[in-house]
């Protein structure tokens, strides 16, 4: 069996291209991004009912086809179609042994078909993610980070995920921090 051929490790080294339009000069991984999504989606999902182990576990794997594609954020859409991330998911896991393939594909499919709890979720995480990046580029200088700030906020589903879009936008960048540290707002 081999991880390899699936190409995981590349997405350490792969940029989230949408930044860059916002000037961002070193953006963050899509590594990065998937692991603070799967955060996110366990959270979402446990207040909404659904499945946080799975939901979590379908983030993982949601841009796992960009070891493939890479980020073709959603300018490069408007001129080249995007990939069917089922066909490119049977293509990274051939070779794998049949059982651990056909339950990756299965994971990829669930959350491409947006009809399951845990994909609503999964998918939700994905949005508020890229908010919460987008505020603490907010943060860092990055006016232009508005526009994905605001795009996120807009394809938000969940009542979960709209209330802690919602919090997040109203928090300052350091009030966790503060609240750490036992000082007053």
């Amino acid at each position: 069996m081999s991880l390899r051929r699936h190409g995981d490790g590349t997405l350490k080294q792969n940029r989230r291209t949408g930044w860059w339009m916002a000037g961002v000069r070193d953006p963050e991984s899509v590594a990065e991004h998937a692991w603070r999504t799967s955060l996110i989606a366990s959270v979402i999902a446990q207040l909404e009912g659904a499945d946080p182990a799975r939901a979590a576990l379908l983030a993982v794997w949601h841009d796992s086809q960009e070891t493939r594609t890479g980020d073709v954020n959603h300018l490069g859409k408007k001129y080249a179609p995007s990939a069917d991330p089922q066909v490119v998911t049977a293509d990274q896991t051939a070779g794998m042994p049949e059982g651990l393939a056909s339950v990756v594909r299965a994971w990829v499919g669930e959350y491409e078909a947006k009809e399951s709890p845990e994909a609503v979720c999964a998918r939700d995480a994905d949005k508020l993610e890229c908010l919460l990046q987008g505020i603490e580029y907010l943060a860092q200088g990055y006016a232009n980070a508005q526009r994905w700030v605001d795009n996120s906020r807009g394809r938000l589903v969940t009542e979960t995920g709209k209330r802690l879009a919602d919090e997040l936008l109203n928090q300052g960048s350091l009030d966790w921090l503060r609240a750490a540290l036992g000082e007053k707002p």
